[in-house]
């Protein structure tokens, strides 16, 4: 299919562009096959707006006589507002938007047409290899090893080719297991806790249905985490009930009497719809223009995401707890492993592991837990909170993820090595991006789609020196030790930086964070300086006893 057929028409002068806290720009607005460009050519302010189409969740059409005007709803929860004469020309580019901002096929999307401008140093997509996680975890034990039993992804379609097992438990065995849990997604490691040896695993419900079906060898696999006389615990991200409904239809959870060293604790996190439309309202609440308060907290209460964000901190914390206080092993896993299960897994180690908090970390977090784990990206990320079209599989369940990482660091904030700038980073381009890190919806998708050949990686731009100058956090002084959020309910905030980033100047927070950061340039000057003045006085005084003792 050729772009040019979706262009009606690909041009048009005299559009005014308005956007909540800047001057209107009067320009020409041009449609590409991936971007919608608007250029203002006056010399004293000229002006340019690049919008992928991709990031477009839904658009409104306005008419006042022969003045069309559309209105432009992103997945990056900004809204502008076009102003175009003439309404066949306004009819037109509305339509052309409308069919490219929904494109079907992944292979038309902009990652692939996407020609970077700088030099590649590091190519993202050999940055986090499993055989590269595999080797850290070696050099502390070697009770693991690396299966490659899933490299045609037979076994399991939504698991990457190696997955970090038991030494003790053989492919044959996993090949079995893969049978007996919720599709294919058998227990594989998560994360080896250095100080106890404990570890954290994930996978997918058991098939146990009504019949309560049994698989020896799916035991002896969770069993050979556990230390001699240890006990282990599942949390499932379902209720009791949820979880008792799921035998009905093949599903299940481990019964005690066939899994009788470990302990099953049910936390409730929401999934699907739920998430989503709870985003939905969020973001209606923070657009309202009312000013009054009562309306206001309502609609915040009423939205219950800062209620879903407890929930899925208060798991987290407890699988951290259960391995870094009880000194036991954890299991965990929701229906099918992919969304609440990764956001509780993840979670945990960025309150346990050092590494994570950490930029280079946190990125290998992300490709590990989320990517490789087979998180569907495409379909959770296809729609924001502005669609107007019937959801099917759209959740935020990354985007929550981010804001529980934000909610982290805003409590501890000098225990991460990045700011919020890069969540904000990632949050936009897992909605819509000129890289192809997040399309597809597991490895094996991507594989098929040659992603790694035909895009670039977001790793491989975030990476450079001068971009990773920008997500440093100043205040970051490296923190070996266990960070424990508070999940009380006034702890935990809206996240401005993202969802009032439209709504509200960001002039003077800009202005407070250069000058926060120019006091700790200030700050490192002067203790060189102290540094540099301390050793000459040393010196000064060795040479003092020198010549006292000649």
């Amino acid at each position: 299919m050729e772009f040019a057929e979706l262009i009606k028409t690909p041009r048009a002068d005299n559009v005014v562009l308005h956007r909540p806290f800047y001057p209107a720009v009067e320009g020409t607005l041009c449609l590409t096959g991936h971007h919608l460009i608007l250029s203002s050519r006056r010399q004293d302010n000229a002006e340019e707006l690049w919008l992928l189409h991709s990031n477009i969740d839904s658009i409104e059409k306005r008419f006042v006589g022969s003045l069309g005007t559309i209105i432009i709803k992103c997945k990056d929860l900004r809204i502008i507002q076009l102003d175009i004469p003439g309404m066949e020309e306004c009819l037109n580019i509305a339509s052309s938007i409308e069919a490219l901002s929904t494109l079907d096929s992944v292979t038309l999307m902009y990652p692939f047409f996407y020609r970077p401008m700088f030099e590649v140093v590091e190519d993202g997509w050999h940055s986090f290899l499993p055989e590269r996680e595999f080797e850290l975890l070696s050099s502390v034990t070697n009770e693991w090893r690396l299966s490659y039993v899933n490299k045609e992804f037979s076994v399991c379609p939504s698991y990457p080719p190696a997955v970090t097992v038991p030494k003790s438990i053989d492919d044959e065995a996993l090949r079995r297991v893969a049978t007996f849990r919720h599709g294919g997604r058998f227990p594989v490691l998560s994360y080896y806790h250095k100080k106890n040896g404990m570890v954290m695993m994930r996978s997918s419900q058991p098939l146990t249905g009504t019949n309560g079906r049994r698989c020896k060898e799916d035991s002896a696999l969770i069993n050979a985490t556990l230390r001699a006389g240890k006990r282990g615990y599942i949390i499932d991200t379902r209720s009791l009930n949820v979880a008792q409904q799921a035998r009905a239809k093949g599903g299940g959870f481990e019964q005690e009497v066939q899994y009788p060293q470990w302990r099953r604790i049910h936390k409730s996190v929401e999934r699907y719809n739920i998430l989503q439309e709870s985003l939905i309202k969020l973001v209606e609440a923070c657009n309202d223009q009312s000013h009054n308060m009562d309306r206001w907290l309502s609609k915040l209460e009423a939205s219950n995401w800062l209620t879903h964000i407890k929930e899925i901190l208060t798991a987290a914390c407890l699988a951290a707890q259960c391995i870094d206080r009880e000194g036991a092993s954890v299991l965990v896993h929701g229906t099918e492993g992919t969304d609440s299960t990764l956001q509780i897994t993840s979670l945990a180690q960025i309150i346990l592991d050092p590494r994570c908090r950490t930029i280079r970390g946190f990125e290998a977090l992300v490709e590990r837990e989320w990517l490789q784990a087979g998180h569907p990206f495409q379909q959770r990320c296809a729609q924001s909170a502005y669609s107007n079209s019937k959801q099917k599989w759209e959740s935020p369940v990354f985007f929550l993820f981010l804001d529980c990482v934000w909610q982290t660091l805003r409590q501890f904030p000098c225990s991460f090595e990045f700011n919020e700038h890069f969540l904000i980073v990632l949050f936009e381009n897992a909605y819509a991006s000129q890289f192809g890190t997040f399309l597809g919806n597991n490895e094996s998708e991507r594989c098929k789609l040659k992603l790694p050949q035909k895009t670039m990686s977001l790793w491989s731009w975030v990476n450079q020196p001068y971009e990773l100058s920008k997500f440093k956090n100043p205040l970051f002084e490296a923190n070996s030790l266990v960070i424990w959020p508070s999940v009380a309910p006034q702890s935990l905030q809206l996240w401005e930086g993202v969802f009032l980033r439209w709504n509200r100047s960001s002039k003077f927070l800009d202005e407070a964070c250069e000058e926060m950061n120019n006091i700790i340039e200030y700050n490192k000057e002067l203790q060189a300086k102290v540094n540099a003045l301390r050793r000459q006085l040393a010196e000064l005084e060795t040479d003092d006893g020198m010549q006292e003792s000649s």
